[in-house]
């Protein structure tokens, strides 16, 4: 498949018609160790030079032949613009969250009308037109940022957060509805710059983590409003098991969900998204198989998601820097191979 045929098999993917063969990529985090040493640009530089990320994420095509590609490399890009400090971290550390500007004061929380030239955002949006318009990296580009609950949690802090959840519904919603229209005005910059699809990455939506009832009250009101306002096609990644929310998350309107390894039932989450005219991204396990152990053990945990009939192979969750490039080249092979013996 030539690369121009990579764009059109994505948009194929999203709007669930003429699918055979799944691509193999990524929508979650995949800043690795190999990666950076081959290509000559390490991180924390790469998530402050938009030419250093375009230069890290276009070697996830042209190394380690992912056909489905994403930066930045982090989820903290929304906070630090509406006001959270951070930690940079370095080469084999992601950056985090080290300060809650709106803790005590969650009322005073606005979107600044130069939302788009704060922080590290004009970062992605040259990144994004370097990928596209100069690089040659004509491959479909997955622009990511953090959900609703997770700038929530970075602007107000968690346990504040969860806390006022159950104390303070009234206020939570109104912080949720901020986050959205920050998400929304993020989303449509980074599809106007140049992605292909914007990816929602939201940790804390997780039921192991708030719970799929607030869920269903909080956050799923917000993803709905979200969708029907982002000019283009849009991921959901959740992390965990969700499969008690898996039904809620179909309905709220994403051409595709990105799953962890934790789901109980493979299968069952494929059927029924693709019944929901909805495609399904994952999901070999990050931790104990990407990271761990060898191509073999990632060629078999491959065919189990291909057996499943998964639209785009990629791994569960964000990868840990360590992951060694070896086993994302096996994931490609292994579709492969895959298809070498059915066909």
């Amino acid at each position: 498949m030539n690369k121009s045929d990579l764009r059109t098999k994505f948009q194929d993917i999203l709007e669930r018609k003429n699918i055979d063969i799944p691509l193999v990529g990524t929508a979650t985090t995949a800043g690795i160790l190999d990666l950076m040493d081959i290509s000559g640009t390490n991180r924390p530089e790469a998530d402050r030079d938009p030419v250093k990320m375009a230069k890290l994420a276009s070697s996830l095509h042209t190394v380690a032949k992912f056909e489905v590609i994403r930066y930045p490399f982090d989820v903290t890009v929304l906070g630090e613009a509406l006001g959270c400090k951070i930690d940079p971290g370095t080469k084999a550390r992601t950056p985090s969250i080290i300060s809650h500007p709106f803790e005590n004061k969650p009322e005073e929380l606005q979107i600044p009308g130069n939302l788009l030239e704060r922080g590290r955002i004009p970062v992605v949006l040259e990144a994004s037109r370097l990928l596209r318009n100069e690089m040659g990296i004509n491959v479909p580009l997955v622009a990511g940022l953090e959900g609703p609950a997770d700038l929530a949690s970075y602007l107000c802090g968690i346990s504040s957060f969860l806390m006022w959840t159950v104390q303070k519904p009234e206020l939570i919603k109104e912080i949720i509805d901020k986050c959205i229209d920050a998400c929304i005005i993020c989303a449509n910059a980074y599809l106007r710059s140049g992605a292909d699809a914007v990816v929602m990455a939201d940790a804390l939506s997780s039921p192991d983590m708030m719970g799929p009832d607030a869920f269903r009250q909080f956050i799923k009101p917000g993803l709905m409003r979200f969708t029907s306002n982002v000019d283009g096609y849009s991921i959901l990644h959740i992390c965990g098991e969700t499969d008690s929310i898996i039904p809620d998350m179909l309905e709220c309107g994403f051409n595709a969900i990105s799953i962890e390894e934790s789901v109980k039932d493979l299968e069952y989450v494929v059927e029924l998204a693709h019944k929901n005219n909805t495609a399904v991204i994952g999901n070999i396990s990050t931790s104990r198989t990407l990271y761990n152990k060898d191509e073999n053990d990632v060629r078999k945990e491959a065919f189990g998601c291909l057996d499943a009939k998964v639209d785009i192979l990629a791994p569960g969750c964000g990868l840990a820097p360590e992951t060694p490039l070896r086993n994302l080249l096996a994931m490609v092979e292994s579709r492969n191979e895959y298809y070498r013996l059915k066909y």
